[in-house]
């Protein structure tokens, strides 16, 4: 629920005129006030609390003082939040004023794309059930599938087994069971799905410049289907 808490926090931030890299700077001093760990920093040299990925970026943006917010952004924001030895993670693409048609069908079906994803988990279903629905409504809506990024396990760790692919085929994979924690994330794009990665070692982004959203919830597998541990609390 923290990581929840911090989403509804920086949410009146984001806004032209702020740089990621204080965007950056209010969250940390919020994980830390809250008692709680942001995970992200010095994760493999990650040098930042959040990711900020902005329009093309797809994941994994660095927040920097230069990269300021203005209309027509949209802006999604990462962030693992370890508390009591476990770990929480989400991702939610934001819009900055006003954006065009594209990014709002964009950021729509790619939201719809989780919770189609997420419907998926309950004990007895496998992982190639909750990848294959979400290729398969991403698809229907012309929209890209970016295929060398993944949603995870989680618990200890901020990444652990299985791999949760965003395409797939039904009935494959490893086995949902109650006590499972997931995370699902849709990572898609308007355009075409190839993608690459910047000299920086992390800020991956499309090829053809066309924009990507990335939403992201931790999940349970409960004894009858599933509980949101990141809900969203303006919903």
């Amino acid at each position: 629920m923290l990581v929840s808490e911090m989403h509804q926090f920086i949410k009146p931030y984001i806004k032209a005129g702020i740089s990621t890299k204080e965007l950056d700077a209010l969250c940390e001093k919020f994980i830390l006030d809250h008692e709680a760990v942001p995970t992200c920093k010095g994760y493999e040299g990650f040098p930042a609390a959040l990711c900020t990925s902005l329009n093309d970026v797809v994941v994994h943006g660095i927040p920097h003082e230069e990269d300021v917010l203005k209309d027509g952004d949209i802006i999604t924001i990462d962030v693992v939040i370890g508390y009591k030895g476990y770990q929480g993670d989400a991702a939610w693409t934001y819009t900055v004023g006003e954006v065009d048609e594209d990014k709002q069908y964009l950021m729509e079906h790619t939201e719809k794309a989780l919770y189609v994803g997420v419907e998926q988990v309950k004990p007895g279903n496998r992982i190639g059930d909750i990848s294959s629905a979400i290729q398969k409504y991403a698809e229907e809506h012309h929209l890209g599938v970016v295929r060398e990024l993944c949603g995870h396990g989680i618990g200890a760790e901020m990444h652990e087994e299985p791999e949760v692919p965003n395409f797939g085929i039904p009935n494959t994979g490893a086995v949902l069971k109650p006590g499972m924690v997931i995370c699902i994330e849709p990572i898609l794009t308007f355009g075409k799905r190839d993608v690459y990665q910047l000299d920086d070692g992390w800020t991956v982004k499309t090829w053809d410049h066309s924009p990507a959203a990335h939403y992201e919830h931790t999940v349970l597998v409960t004894e009858d289907g599933y509980e949101i541990l990141t809900p969203r609390l303006d919903d």
